[in-house]
């Protein structure tokens, strides 16, 4: 006789994540915007298309360096689109895509939670 599994580690339905169940696609999409500056380039594209140094200056403390790997690995799974600008001077501007764009509420929920639970950061 088979045993029926425990409803905490069964898996959740399609399209969907149940509190208190692993599954690997939230696990992915927790550690994709929990990576560092992450979700302040995502925050920051909220407004609408950014040019690559008006990014990095508005992130205090992120390098260039950094602030590309991240728009980087942003583009490749689809929540951002990077779009080279005619010149001169020649520019790169990066926007939000409508999967990246669909983050908003996510985000506004987690700011929302984190003014009322943590504390401000000593500077």
């Amino acid at each position: 006789m088979a045993v029926a599994p425990d409803s905490a580690l069964a898996d959740p339905p399609v399209g969907a994540h149940e509190p208190g169940v692993v599954c690997g696609v939230y696990h992915q999409a927790i550690e994709l915007i929990g990576k560092r500056w992450t979700g302040a380039i995502v925050s920051i594209l909220m407004r609408g298309p950014v040019r690559f140094h008006a990014l990095v200056t508005a992130v205090p403390g992120m390098s260039e360096r950094l602030c590309a790997d991240r728009l980087r690995e942003l583009e490749t799974v689809g929540l951002v689109s990077r779009r080279v600008l005619p010149g001169p001077p020649v520019g790169v501007e990066y926007a939000l895509t409508e999967a990246g764009s669909d983050l908003n509420d996510a985000l506004a929920a987690l700011g929302k939670w984190a003014h009322r639970w943590l504390e401000p950061a000593s500077a």
